[in-house]
C-alpha cells in the first residue's frame, strides 16, 4: 500500500517559515553592511577637503573645497541621468569627481537589481563599481576583460556574467552623469559645436568619391617615423598584400556617400540600424596590416583602431552590418579583405566639423613576456561639402533596450518560432489530438527539454512574481514601456502569456513555458522510471493546499507597495533564481531549498507548482477571464467514466469529470484519451446503456 502524506500542512509551513527567515536574515545583514560601508567611504573621497559647499539647485551637485579652492564635486546620478535597470528602477550612485575629470569615489546609494540582491550578492556589484575609481572620464572606457597587448590608451573594466543588463545600465549611468557634470563644471570638457550631414544625392562613381575626398585613404602622418618603423612593421604582416597599409574610410551615413556606395536599399537599412544623432564610419582594408586585429569579434570595439578628437578618445563599435547580409555595393571597385562599419554614439561628444585622429595601435612581442606597442595616427577631417555646420541639441544615444534586442536576435528568433508553434498547436488542439495519440509523450518531452535548456538556462527566460511587482508598480507610478523592453526574452514571454491567458488559461505557461515547472516534470519522469512510489494526498488535503499559494501572492504584492526590498526578499519563496538563473551556484541554504522542492516533486507530482507558486496563483486569477474552454468533455465523463480523473497527474479533473482550468497545465493528455477509442470507454458505457434500455422494453407477443 502506498504511504499517505499525513502532515502536509505542518511540513509546508515549517518549510516556508524557514526559507523566509533565512532570506530575511541575509537580506537585512547585507543591507546593514552596505549602509555602514557607504557611510565610511563617503568621507574618504577627498581626504584633503576642508568644507563642502551648497548643492547646486538644478542638479544637486555639491562642490568640495580645500580652504577656498574647489577640488572636486560630489553628486547623485539620479539627479543627472535616468537609465532604468532590469528591475525597472534606476541604480542611484554617489560619485565624486575631481577637477581633472578623475573619478575619486563611488557609493551605491540604492538599487533593486534582483541578480545582485538575491542572486550573485552585493560583492560582485561593489567590485564592479570599484573598477571606475581613479579613471579619467575623457579616456576611452570599455566593459570587457583586460588582457596584455590591448591599447594602452583604452581603459577596460571587467563585466559580470549573468548581469549584462545591470552592468550596462551602471556603466552608462556612471559615465553619463560624470560627463554631464564635467561639461557643466570643468574646463576642457565643454560640448563642441556639432554639424549636421547635408541631405541630397547625386550619382557618383567610386573614383569621383575619392577625388572629392568623400572616400579618403589613411596613412600615418609622420612619414619619417613610419619609415623608421617600417622594418619592424614588416614582421606584423598578416597576409601577402603588396602594400603594408591600404586603408580607406568614409562617412557612410552621408546620403551622398552611402547611397553611391551601398545603393538605396542598403543605405536605408543602414539608417534603420542607427539611432538619431549617431555617426557611421566605413572602414576598408586591403593591405598587409588591417585596421582590426586578426581575432577581432564582430559587434565589439576594436583594440587596434581608435579615434581621438580634442585629445579625448571617441568610443567606436562595429555594428556588425554584414552579419546576416552579404557585402553589396552599387559600384564595382577593387575587393577589400575587411569591410566594416563602425558606430559612434550620439553622446560621445564627436564633432563632425572638427578634425579628428584615426589611430592604429599595433603590438609586437620581442620576447614571450614583453609586448611593445606602436601607435600610428593621421589627423583627418570630413569633407566640408558633406556637412552643414549647426548646433544639434537633444541628440540621444541608441536606447539601451534597442541595443539589447539587437544583441539577442538569434534567441528572439528561436523563441518566436517556438511561441508560434505553441499558438498553432493550441488553436487546433481538437484537430491535432487524434493525430497525437501515443506520440504526445514525445512531443511533450521535447518541449520540456527545450523549455529547461534554451528558455531557462540559456536565454534566462524564467518569469517570476518579481515581474508582477514591476508591472503593478509601473502602472501605479507611471508606465514606461522601455523598462520592460530591457529583456527581450522576458518581454516576448510575458506578451505571449498575457494573450494566452484569455484564450486558454494559465496552463499554456505553466505546462509549456515555465523552465522550473518543466524541470519538475522531468524529475517526475525520472521518478516514474525508478518506480518511486508516490505519496497519496487526500482530496480534502489537496484542495486545502491548492489555496495556500493565493495568500502568498497577496502578501507579496501588498509588500511590494510597502517595501519593495522586503518584497523582493520574500520572493525567495520562488526557487527560480537559484535553480534556473544561478544554475544552483549560490549560497547553500538557497540551493538546499531548491533541491528539496525538486526532491518533493519525485513523491508528489509538481509539488511546488500545485501548492506554493505565487506566480501560478497570479496567472490563475487572470486565467479566470479566459474566453474559451477548449478541453472537450462528454456526458459520461465522471459518471460513470473516471479514466481522465485517474490519469490527470496534476489533479485538475474532478471526480465528476469537470476540468479546473485554474490548476490545469494543459498537458492535453485528457484530450488525447477522449479521442482514443482504445482508451476512452464512454462509447462502451453508451452501448451498454442502450442495451439495458432495449431489454427493459416489454415485448408484446401476438396471439
Amino acid at each position: 500500500m502506498s504511504p499517505s502524506l499525513l502532515l502536509p500542512k505542518q511540513f509546508f509551513f515549517v518549510l516556508l517559515i524557514a526559507i523566509l527567515a533565512v532570506s530575511f536574515s541575509f537580506s537585512r545583514t547585507s543591507i546593514a553592511q552596505e549602509s555602514t560601508t557607504a557611510n565610511t567611504e563617503s568621507t574618504n573621497f577627498f581626504p584633503s577637503a576642508t568644507r563642502f559647499g551648497e548643492p547646486d539647485d538644478e542638479l544637486g551637485i555639491i562642490p568640495v573645497y580645500q580652504l577656498n579652492q574647489i577640488i572636486g564635486y560630489i553628486f547623485e546620478t539620479d539627479n543627472l541621468t535616468h537609465f532604468p535597470g532590469f528591475s525597472g528602477e534606476t541604480v542611484n550612485l554617489e560619485v565624486a569627481l575631481d577637477t581633472e575629470g578623475v573619478i575619486r569615489g563611488i557609493n551605491i546609494i540604492n538599487h533593486h537589481e534582483p541578480i545582485f540582491l538575491y542572486g550573485l550578492g552585493e560583492e560582485p556589484l561593489q567590485n564592479f563599481v570599484r573598477q571606475y575609481l581613479n579613471r579619467r572620464i575623457d579616456q576611452r572606457l570599455l566593459v570587457g576583460s583586460t588582457s596584455m597587448g590591448k591599447d594602452h590608451n583604452t581603459q577596460y573594466v571587467d563585466g559580470i556574467t549573468k548581469a549584462t543588463v545591470s552592468v550596462m545600465v551602471i556603466h552608462d549611468t556612471i559615465l553619463g552623469a560624470a560627463m554631464r557634470v564635467a561639461r557643466k563644471k570643468l574646463s576642457g570638457f565643454e560640448a563642441q559645436a556639432e554639424a549636421t550631414i547635408k541631405l541630397g544625392f547625386l550619382p557618383m562613381s567610386f573614383d569621383n568619391l575619392v577625388s572629392k575626398q568623400f572616400v579618403q585613404s589613411w596613412k600615418p602622418d609622420n612619414e619619417s617615423e613610419y619609415r623608421k618603423l617600417e622594418e619592424e612593421l614588416e614582421s606584423l604582416r598578416e597576409n601577402d598584400a603588396e602594400n603594408l597599409f591600404d586603408i580607406q574610410w568614409a562617412l557612410i551615413n552621408s546620403e551622398q556617400v552611402g547611397t553611391n556606395l551601398l545603393g538605396t536599399g542598403e543605405y536605408e537599412r543602414l539608417l534603420n540600424e542607427l539611432a538619431p544623432g549617431e555617426t557611421a564610419i566605413l572602414m576598408l582594408s586591403n593591405g598587409a596590416i588591417s585596421f582590426i586585429e586578426p581575432d577581432f569579434a564582430s559587434g565589439a570595439s576594436p583594440n587596434r583602431l581608435s579615434i581621438y578628437q580634442n585629445g579625448y578618445s571617441v568610443d567606436i563599435r562595429d555594428i556588425n552590418f554584414h552579419s546576416f547580409h552579404p557585402e553589396t555595393f552599387s559600384e564595382k571597385f577593387p575587393p577589400y579583405r575587411d569591410v566594416m562599419i563602425f558606430r559612434i554614439k550620439a553622446n560621445s561628444g564627436f564633432d563632425l566639423s572638427a578634425p579628428f585622429e584615426i589611430r592604429l595601435t599595433l603590438f609586437t612581442s620581442s620576447n614571450p613576456i614583453q609586448t611593445t606597442s606602436l601607435s600610428l595616427g593621421q589627423v583627418v577631417s570630413i569633407s566640408a561639402d558633406l556637412l552643414d555646420i549647426a548646433a544639434i541639441e537633444n541628440m540621444r544615444p541608441t536606447p539601451l533596450w534597442k541595443r539589447l534586442w539587437q544583441q539577442r536576435t538569434p534567441e528572439i528568433i528561436f523563441l518566436g518560432i517556438y511561441l508560434v508553434t505553441l499558438a498553432c498547436m493550441f488553436s487546433f488542439q481538437r484537430q491535432l489530438a487524434p493525430r497525437f495519440g501515443r506520440h504526445l509523450s514525445i512531443v511533450r518531452f521535447i518541449s520540456l527539454l527545450f523549455t529547461v535548456t534554451f528558455i531557462g538556462f540559456y536565454a534566462q527566460g524564467q518569469l517570476s512574481v518579481v515581474n508582477i511587482y514591476t508591472l503593478l508598480l509601473s502602472l501605479w507610478q507611471g508606465f514606461d514601456i522601455q523598462v520592460f523592453l530591457l529583456d527581450p526574452i522576458i518581454f516576448l514571454l510575458w506578451g505571449f502569456v498575457f494573450i494566452s491567458l484569455f484564450l486558454w488559461g494559465r496552463g499554456v505557461f505553466c505546462g509549456w513555458l515555465c523552465p522550473f515547472g518543466a524541470l519538475q516534470e522531468l524529475v517526475a519522469l525520472v521518478a516514474k522510471q525508478l518506480n518511486i512510489r508516490q505519496w497519496i494526498i487526500s482530496e480534502k488535503q489537496h484542495r486545502a493546499l491548492q489555496c495556500v499559494k493565493y495568500p502568498i501572492l497577496v502578501c507579496l504584492v501588498a509588500m511590494a507597495f510597502i517595501d519593495l526590498s522586503m518584497a523582493e526578499t520574500l520572493a525567495e519563496i520562488e526557487p527560480f533564481k537559484t535553480a534556473i538563473t544561478m544554475n544552483f551556484i549560490r549560497y547553500w541554504p538557497f540551493v538546499v531549498y531548491s533541491l528539496l522542492l525538486l526532491a518533493l516533486g519525485m513523491f508528489v507530482y509538481k509539488f511546488y507548482c500545485r501548492y506554493l507558486c505565487p506566480l501560478g496563483a497570479g496567472l490563475a486569477i487572470l486565467g479566470r477571464f479566459r474566453l474559451f474552454s477548449w478541453l472537450k468533455r462528454r456526458d459520461e465523463c465522471g459518471s460513470p467514466c473516471q479514466l481522465c480523473y485517474k490519469q490527470c497527474e496534476i489533479k485538475a479533473i474532478s471526480k465528476i469529470g469537470q476540468v479546473d482550468y485554474n490548476e490545469c497545465v494543459q498537458c492535453l493528455e485528457c484530450l488525447v484519451i477522449i479521442d482514443d477509442k482504445n482508451r476512452c470507454v464512454t462509447d462502451r458505457y453508451k452501448s451498454k446503456g442502450n442495451r439495458r434500455k432495449q431489454q427493459a422494453i416489454p415485448v408484446k407477443i401476438s396471439e
